[in-house]
Protein backbone atom coordinates (compact mmCIF):
# COMPACT_ATOMS: atom_id res chain seq x y z
CA UNK A 1 0.00 0.00 0.00
CA UNK A 2 2.97 2.45 0.38
CA UNK A 3 3.48 2.09 -3.34
CA UNK A 4 0.22 3.55 -3.93
CA UNK A 5 0.92 6.41 -1.36
CA UNK A 6 4.32 7.54 -2.79
CA UNK A 7 2.31 7.46 -6.39
CA UNK A 8 0.02 10.02 -5.10
CA UNK A 9 1.19 13.93 -4.90
CA UNK A 10 0.24 15.66 -2.25
CA UNK A 11 -2.83 18.30 -2.65
CA UNK A 12 -1.81 21.85 -1.95
CA UNK A 13 -4.08 24.88 -1.08
CA UNK A 14 -4.45 25.97 -4.91
CA UNK A 15 -5.47 22.36 -6.14
CA UNK A 16 -8.22 22.41 -3.43
CA UNK A 17 -9.33 25.82 -4.34
CA UNK A 18 -9.64 25.25 -7.89
CA UNK A 19 -10.73 21.00 -7.26
CA UNK A 20 -13.58 23.44 -5.20
CA UNK A 21 -14.63 25.90 -7.82
CA UNK A 22 -15.32 22.86 -10.27
CA UNK A 23 -17.48 21.52 -7.66
CA UNK A 24 -19.04 24.09 -7.32
CA UNK A 25 -19.69 24.83 -10.82
CA UNK A 26 -20.86 21.20 -11.35
CA UNK A 27 -22.98 20.68 -8.65
CA UNK A 28 -24.52 24.58 -8.23
CA UNK A 29 -24.47 26.15 -4.87
CA UNK A 30 -27.94 24.96 -4.13
CA UNK A 31 -27.05 21.26 -4.58
CA UNK A 32 -23.61 21.58 -2.04
CA UNK A 33 -25.29 21.30 1.58
CA UNK A 34 -27.29 18.43 0.45
CA UNK A 35 -23.97 16.55 -1.54
CA UNK A 36 -22.29 17.33 1.46
CA UNK A 37 -25.39 15.75 3.75
CA UNK A 38 -24.88 12.60 1.83
CA UNK A 39 -21.56 12.06 1.44
CA UNK A 40 -21.65 12.25 5.70
CA UNK A 41 -24.45 9.74 5.71
CA UNK A 42 -22.46 7.48 3.27
CA UNK A 43 -19.20 7.94 5.69
CA UNK A 44 -20.90 7.15 9.03
CA UNK A 45 -22.79 3.83 7.47
CA UNK A 46 -19.44 3.02 6.15
CA UNK A 47 -17.87 3.50 9.61
CA UNK A 48 -20.79 1.73 11.60
CA UNK A 49 -20.26 -1.20 8.70
CA UNK A 50 -16.98 -1.17 9.70
CA UNK A 51 -17.42 -1.55 13.43
CA UNK A 52 -20.24 -3.73 13.06
CA UNK A 53 -18.25 -5.89 11.25
CA UNK A 54 -15.32 -6.19 13.38
CA UNK A 55 -17.71 -6.91 16.39
CA UNK A 56 -19.19 -9.91 14.37
CA UNK A 57 -15.69 -10.98 13.66
CA UNK A 58 -15.12 -11.21 17.52
CA UNK A 59 -18.09 -12.42 18.75
CA UNK A 60 -18.41 -15.04 15.76
CA UNK A 61 -14.62 -16.08 17.29
CA UNK A 62 -16.30 -16.39 20.67
CA UNK A 63 -19.19 -18.30 19.40
CA UNK A 64 -17.15 -20.70 17.57
CA UNK A 65 -15.24 -21.46 20.42
CA UNK A 66 -18.70 -22.25 22.57
CA UNK A 67 -20.10 -24.04 19.33
CA UNK A 68 -16.39 -25.88 18.89
CA UNK A 69 -17.04 -27.06 23.11
CA UNK A 70 -20.87 -27.91 22.10
CA UNK A 71 -19.96 -30.07 19.23
CA UNK A 72 -17.61 -31.66 20.92
CA UNK A 73 -20.42 -33.05 23.69
CA UNK A 74 -22.98 -33.70 21.03
CA UNK A 75 -20.45 -35.58 18.99
CA UNK A 76 -20.40 -38.63 21.04
CA UNK A 77 -24.16 -38.87 21.68
CA UNK A 78 -24.38 -38.92 17.70
CA UNK A 79 -21.54 -41.10 17.08
CA UNK A 80 -23.09 -44.19 19.83
CA UNK A 81 -26.40 -43.71 18.23
CA UNK A 82 -25.45 -44.14 14.91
Amino acid sequence: MTNVLAVVPSIGTSELIIILIIVLLVFGGAKLPKLARSLGQAQKEFKDGLSESANEGDSSGGSSKASGSDSGKSAPGKNGSA
